[in-house]
């Protein structure tokens, strides 16, 4: 294809304009009817794109929203001073389709309602069914449409957060999945790790110093990863503007990570409770290609405000080979087997990843097939 600069120059000299022409009347009428189609081939390199953004009327309810979260009593304490606590995990589903996997999750859930609450984001705008089994009462009132390459998506997860706190001050663990994921391991399995084991996580010293109360750890960190030094980070960063984010967010604290994550309840409080970098985010971006809003303020701002109380690394395993526009790698039925599996949980920083993703939809019968014998049996 010619280069389109070269194609609008020589359209330009083939009409032979002389400057006897510029004194007729019509040359105002010409020269209107010329620039449109000038215009037209040029706009897209002059202008930026226009990507979606929160409306003013969304953003209001969320701040309401978080709010009421932050100031309720209930959200800074979940340790009962009279009884041992039933610490819970809040696991917190970000969909924009139905949830193919619901019947996995079903036998991942399965006898231990006292011990986990679900929490459904389903995008208004899709025909979502109405799900069966544990999440057939799941489904957020409040939730709104989300679009890729945009803020929408973190301002949906800050809102299940929110959601998650004020539902039920025992939930201690915010575990963010979507559609596409599935469980690892078996629901004890994955429960025992973060709430009781010492050894779980790898990167940490076993002299470090953990504070107990009626039994049960009560200081814990959040598993989200956290990369400060990443090929395209640069690109990602001016993705709103070269200085739109300063001075918040100068470029050496800049991060990115994975969108889904396991937060403390003291880190989702901090997500919520955050103006200063949101203002700075929700910021619409003018370059697609390099807008992950949800892969760049949750990791920018708990590394800036405590990367101690952060292992920097996700529960969540995603294979990155053969990665399509933006996408990770999407398993298919025929890769379904007892050894995948296995090579999944497989991991350098903790003793293995509790959840996976890509999958695709018709995934799910292979995946039934081998539950019981293989996932759920750690």
């Amino acid at each position: 294809m010619p280069n389109c600069d070269n194609s609008i120059l020589h359209f330009l000299s083939s009409l032979k304009i002389t400057p006897s022409m510029f004194s007729s009347p019509f040359v105002i009428t010409f020269s209107l009817l010329l620039s449109l189609p000038i215009l037209f081939l040029l706009a897209p390199r002059i202008l930026p794109p226009r990507l979606p953004s929160i409306s003013p009327s969304d953003e209001q309810d969320d701040l309401s929203l978080f709010r009421k979260a932050a100031s309720n009593p209930s959200s800074f304490s979940h340790l009962s001073s009279s009884r041992k606590p039933k610490l819970k995990m809040a696991f917190l589903f970000l969909t924009n389709s139905d949830l193919y996997f619901a019947p996995l999750w079903d036998k991942f859930f399965k006898s231990h309602e006292h011990l986990y609450n679900i929490y459904v984001h389903a995008d208004p705008s899709v025909n979502i069914t109405r799900p069966a089994g544990v999440f057939k009462t799941h489904l957020m009132s409040n939730a709104k449409r989300t679009y890729r390459a945009s803020p929408t998506l973190v301002s949906a997860t800050r809102r299940l957060l929110a959601t998650a706190i004020l539902d039920d001050p025992a939930n201690i663990f915010f575990a963010v999945v979507s559609q596409y994921c599935i469980p690892l391991h078996s629901f004890n399995y994955v429960y025992n790790s973060l709430v009781f084991s010492n050894s779980f996580d790898l990167t940490s010293s076993d002299s470090d110093p953990e504070s107990t109360q009626y039994g049960v750890r009560v200081q814990y960190k959040s598993f989200i990863e956290v990369i400060s030094k990443e090929p395209r980070l640069w690109k990602r960063y001016i993705a709103r503007g070269r200085y739109s984010l300063m001075p918040e967010v100068p470029f050496e604290k800049f991060r990115v990570g994975s969108q889904f994550f396991v937060l403390t309840r003291r880190h989702a409080l901090m997500v919520i409770k955050d103006v200063n970098l949101w203002k700075k985010f929700k910021k619409p971006c003018y370059r697609a290609d390099e807008c992950y809003p949800e892969e760049h303020y949750f990791p920018t701002l708990l590394s800036m405000a405590d990367p101690k109380g952060c292992t920097h690394y996700t529960l969540t395993r995603v294979n990155w080979t053969g990665t399509t526009n933006g996408h990770p790698y999407t398993y298919r039925p025929s890769e379904i087997s007892p050894a995948l599996i296995r090579d999944l949980r497989k991991s350098n920083y903790s003793s293995s990843y509790l959840f996976a993703r890509k999958f695709s939809p018709d995934c799910l019968r292979p995946l039934m097939k081998i539950a019981d014998k293989v996932i759920f049996r750690d």
